[in-house]
């Protein structure tokens, strides 16, 4: 057998491809599952605590920014491994699921407020003045004048820190979550054969490629003309 008949039965093994296919399978539901409930609970979550920063009450401002910047000091996997196995010790026991979908959702609020939080500072001062002296409210003026600007500024950012926090539901595997990762490592284990991993290499591609030129798509469309 030649090398490259022997890198090909390594790492490309058709039979074992075969046999293990429907488990990959299964962990690309999984994550497309659990990476879409992070990206909508998170980014939801940013945005209201952006919008309830945005009221300038100093009290919950200074709680605000403390909870930001803890999750985004915080490594997820910490976060997972503390809700998943800390939890418990007050008679709650999460999946998990709900483990890396919670983890990874209160990371992508923190850094998507500070994005939102961003976005809505960098509008000028004539802007709020000038829709306030028309006789909008405060209110009125941040939803139908600031707000539309502001998130027209944060999609490039917002989107790069998105897919970078999503791809983070491999860290499931830590907890048993049976997403693409999970399913592969638990295939090698019982193939001896790394092809497994090559198809969840492949699962990743395929779900996130995609993701990754729409995002591109969405932010020149969006982009502020020059």
């Amino acid at each position: 057998m030649s090398n490259w008949d022997r890198f090909v039965e390594t790492f490309f093994n058709a039979k074992v491809m075969a046999k293990y296919l429907p488990d990959i399978a299964y962990g690309m539901v999984v994550t497309v599952e659990l990476a879409a409930l992070v990206i909508v609970t998170g980014l939801a979550a940013g945005l209201a605590l952006a919008l309830l920063r945005s009221l300038g009450f100093r009290p919950v401002n200074l709680l605000l920014v403390f909870i930001v910047d803890l999750f985004r000091a915080l490594p997820p996997l910490v976060i997972i491994v503390f809700i998943s196995f800390g939890l418990p010790a007050l008679e709650l026991s999460p999946s998990g699921f709900v483990s890396t979908w919670l983890s990874l959702a209160l990371v992508l609020m923190a850094f998507s407020e500070e994005i939102f939080w961003a976005g809505i500072t960098s509008i000028a001062k004539g802007q709020w003045e000038a829709a306030r002296s028309t006789g909008l409210s405060y209110g009125q003026t941040l939803i139908h004048v600031v707000l539309p600007q502001a998130l027209r500024l944060t999609i490039p950012p917002l989107t790069n820190r998105t897919i970078a926090i999503t791809k983070g539901t491999a860290l499931g595997t830590v907890v048993a979550l049976h997403e693409i990762l999970g399913m592969a490592s638990s295939a090698v284990s019982n193939s001896y054969n790394p092809s497994p991993l090559m198809m969840g290499a492949a699962a990743y591609l395929v779900l996130f490629l995609p993701v990754v030129v729409a995002a591109r798509w969405v932010e020149t469309k969006f982009a502020w003309k020059r």
